[in-house]
């Protein structure tokens, strides 16, 4: 983010305010046939600033339904619009827990203007489901509905503000370290490889890798040793080794072609393999994988197996298998090597193909 750009913010907030009303009708025989469409009415409660009420009715709302007792929310607050869900439920006043009739979990317009001011109306049979004494709904003449009502409060956009932030740059620990090798300052150890000298630092090696833990501190090698002979191993991809280990990445290798590019990474897997440098092997890993083709598949795969890359092992089976093209790999210098040098791993290419054939 430049110095002369600007941070804001804002929220939308919805709120619910949920409230539980319990009405209980004593004498539910007595209100029996006060006829269809009538109802015994709850004192009104208030959930969410709207006044709501529960509605009985004990002989049906129609000729057809007059078996059924039914109930139903109300919204009894004048000229209002409210966004709620609700569910009503009938108290087993044996157990004291409320079982549920009717449950509208989805949040719908109650309307004051019009019939919508009501939910939709639950009923109930009064002989088999309500009024049997082993259902437990009404003891002693009395039943008991519960209520509970969830109102979604009007959304709220807050001012759009300036944020104040403090701005914390990236990360430039890879940028010091890899100036700490490229000035040699306080280097106290020197590397010959295949002629050429490369100091650095021994606390830093010894960090980022166990084998140079091993070596530089070690029984391996004398506590003051300041110069160190790599044998098998060429001057740039050791070079490369150390950048990754001072800067944890690769360098920059815009001159190189596809297949110098590809070679060196195969070299600097080995070389990861050989100092214990987990994430770096994988690193070059993924790059050769990116690089696969009928000309080095065989290799990589021999390369995998020796240095126990099982991921890419995996990848040149399955590319092998898979690309149609295994007559041509059969081919290869390759192909030959590793069947001489591997031949345990063409049985597992072998039942790959197999397989894709078939299918």
């Amino acid at each position: 983010m430049g110095s002369g750009s600007k941070k804001t913010k804002s929220s939308h907030t919805t709120e619910a305010e949920q409230g539980t009303h319990v009405f209980k009708i004593v004498g539910y025989t007595h209100k029996k046939g006060i006829g269809v469409g009538k109802f015994i009415q709850s004192g009104i409660f208030t959930v969410g600033g709207y006044d709501w009420a529960i509605r009985f009715c004990p002989d049906g709302i129609t000729e057809a339904t007059k078996q059924y007792a039914s109930v139903s929310l109300v919204l009894m607050s004048k000229k209002a619009e409210v966004r709620a869900s609700y569910g009503l439920s009938l108290v087993n006043q044996t157990t004291g827990l409320p079982e549920s009739v009717c449950s509208e979990t989805t949040t719908r317009v109650f309307n004051s203007s019009h019939a919508s001011c009501s939910s939709t109306m639950t009923l109930v049979t009064r002989g088999s489901k309500l009024e049997l004494k082993s259902a437990g709904y009404i003891v002693d003449n009395c039943l008991t509905i519960e209520c509970n009502v969830t109102v979604v409060k009007e959304s709220q956009v807050s001012k759009t503000t300036a944020v104040l932030e403090i701005q914390v740059p990236p990360s430039d620990l890879s940028e010091h370290f890899g100036k700490l090798l490229e000035e040699e300052e306080g280097a106290d150890v020197t590397f010959s490889v295949g002629g050429e000298t490369f100091p650095a630092h021994k606390i830093v090696l010894s960090t980022r890798s166990p084998v140079f833990r091993a070596e530089l501190y070690g029984k391996m090698k004398e506590r003051r040793a300041w110069l160190v002979t790599v044998e098998d191993m060429q001057p740039d991809v050791f070079k490369a080794l150390l950048h990754f280990i001072y800067t944890d990445s690769l360098p920059d290798w815009d001159d190189l072609d596809d297949n110098d590019y590809f070679e060196i990474n195969r070299h600097l897997l080995v070389a990861a393999d050989r100092y214990a440098m987990d994430r770096l092997k994988l690193l070059c890993a993924s790059i050769l994988v990116d690089y696969l083709a009928v000309e080095n598949v065989a290799t990589t795969l021999a390369l995998a197996d020796q240095h126990n890359c099982d991921r890419l092992k995996e990848v040149c089976i399955e590319f092998m298998a898979s690309s149609g093209k295994m007559d041509a790999v059969v081919t290869t210098q390759g192909y030959a090597n590793l069947k001489r040098t591997c031949p345990s791993i063409l049985v597992d290419v072998l039942e790959k193909t197999s397989r894709y054939r078939k299918t």
